[in-house]
């Protein structure tokens, strides 16, 4: 049985969870089209970004990684070094991909700082639908402690993203995130919570 509502003590309770997959690191412009062509077969795939925090007033970082997940793989691409290419930005504007995050728009308006022109289509944002269906408490945290029964460390959250290297810990924070959205998605979806929302 799925809870609709859990409370920050329910949360810390449960079991610290994460993606064991295969993370692949999208640094070189050279190795993006090859990823692109892989992931433009999914029909669907988790999405998140990350940011470097900053810490004084007035001061916006650009965007610096863009994680797209599989059941299995996680991608993350470090726009910092290679730019948004065009090739991502088509995928991420394929109607037939679904790309599931939580709290997408401020994403995807951070993304569309890095390229001139940019048309998001078929993002799937659960904290917006899943408050639709009744849904008390939303967020990747509380939604993967309801809904997957793991709770998501949040420590490399204000970690440096643009760092020269990003460490193990990093890497595997960014790529949970994605990837939980699309188990969320894809549970809910068996279970026909989301039913209602669409049909698949």
């Amino acid at each position: 049985m799925i809870p609709l509502k859990i409370t920050k003590e329910e949360v810390n309770a449960l079991p610290l969870g994460q993606f064991e997959g295969e993370i692949y690191l999208v640094d070189k412009a050279e190795d993006v089209d090859e990823v692109v062509d892989f992931l433009e077969e999914q029909h669907f795939l988790g999405f998140d970004t990350e940011t470097k925090p900053s810490f004084r007033k007035g001061v916006i970082n650009q965007v610096s990684l863009l994680q797209l997940s599989t059941a299995e793989q996680a991608f993350l691409f470090r726009l910092n070094e290679i730019g948004l290419p065009d090739s991502v930005r088509n995928l991420l504007e394929r109607e037939h991909i679904v790309k599931i995050g939580a709290a997408v728009h401020d994403d995807l308006k951070g993304l569309s700082k890095l390229t001139d022109s940019f048309y998001p289509k078929s993002f799937f944002d659960l904290n917006d639908e899943l408050k639709k269906v009744g849904f008390s408490n939303v967020g990747v945290r509380n939604l993967s402690g309801m809904v997957l029964g793991i709770r998501i460390s949040k420590s490399e959250q204000v970690s440096n993203w643009e760092a020269q290297i990003l460490t193990e810990r990093q890497q595997r924070y960014a790529a949970t995130d994605a990837w939980a959205c699309l188990e969320i998605f894809k549970k809910l979806h068996k279970n026909g919570f989301l039913d209602s929302l669409f049909n698949i």
